[in-house]
């Protein structure tokens, strides 16, 4: 069964499936937080660590099923009008919705929060309450759409490793698990974080903005969709991942030179 192991190549696709699904999954831990700092203080470290448990069976389930999940990208309509044309699978819809679904609560949570800018802090706190099952409703939800991209850029790295064919499935299990408690070690401290300071509560929503988009171009993209002569190209997910390390360093940047400033005028203020 674990003959695949004495393979080298083996070894690299493990790590590198790995490291692909901890980095595919800062999306979702960024989700996760949002929706955990709904619910009461008592319940949030469990609908991250619940969350994330859902979300590694989910995606084990979906390996397993791999052949069906190939063939929700198979176009069932064609649409040809003399503006736009596209060929429409279940895949791409699943992407669409779910980057509407993500655009959505997103712009809804920031107008939540400067909405309610001038309200008293028990208002607040009794607004952000939500049910526990909701709150994991939603987190599956999510990485059910998140795990349909990263499961299939899994199957297309470890084609052809090995001479049994359950040799690569093997491999994307292992990565899954692996990268799931990795990724369960830091989630609530990354959850902490963002819930203590706004401008991070903020900058993770607006991740989640550019993220609902850049599902949207996908789906298009995959319908092979053409407007007005014009054909709708994927979103390099370099790019995304780029901007928001560039956005995450100069917020750090910014957190520092607060602090500094607060030390600095309290040393003003005792030596005044």
């Amino acid at each position: 069964m674990f003959e695949v192991f004495s393979n080298a190549d083996a070894w690299v696709a493990l790590v590198t499936l790995t490291f692909l699904e901890i980095v595919l999954g800062i999306d979702n831990i960024i989700f996760i937080s949002i929706a955990a700092d709904k619910l009461p203080a008592e319940q949030r470290n469990k609908a991250t660590n619940l969350g994330l448990v859902m979300a590694m069976v989910q995606r084990i389930l979906l390996l397993m099923g791999v052949s069906f999940l190939i063939g929700l990208g198979e176009p069932f309509y064609i649409l040809e009008t003399s503006w736009i044309s596209m060929g429409i699978s279940w895949q791409a819809l699943i992407l669409f919705f779910g980057g509407l679904f993500l655009l959505y609560k997103s712009t809804s949570e920031i107008h939540d929060k400067l909405d309610n800018s001038g309200e008293g802090e028990r208002q607040l706190q009794a607004k952000k309450i939500t049910s526990f099952r909701s709150a994991i409703v939603q987190i599956m939800l999510i990485d059910f759409i998140f795990s349909i991209d990263s499961i299939l850029t899994a199957v297309g790295m470890t084609n052809g490793i090995g001479e049994n064919p359950n040799d690569a499935l093997i491999l994307m299990i292992l990565a899954v698990v692996i990268s799931i408690m990795v990724m369960m070690l830091f989630a609530n401290t990354i959850r902490v974080f963002i819930s203590k300071h706004p401008s991070m509560q903020l900058l993770a929503l607006s991740f989640l903005i550019l993220i609902g988009f850049m599902l949207v171009t996908e789906a298009a993209h995959l319908s092979h969709t053409i407007i007005f002569g014009q054909s709708v190209g994927a979103i390099p997910k370099g790019y995304l991942y780029f901007a928001i390390s560039f956005s995450l360093l100069v917020e750090f940047l910014n957190m520092q030179w607060r602090k500094r400033t607060v030390v600095t005028e309290q040393n003003g203020k005792e030596h005044g």
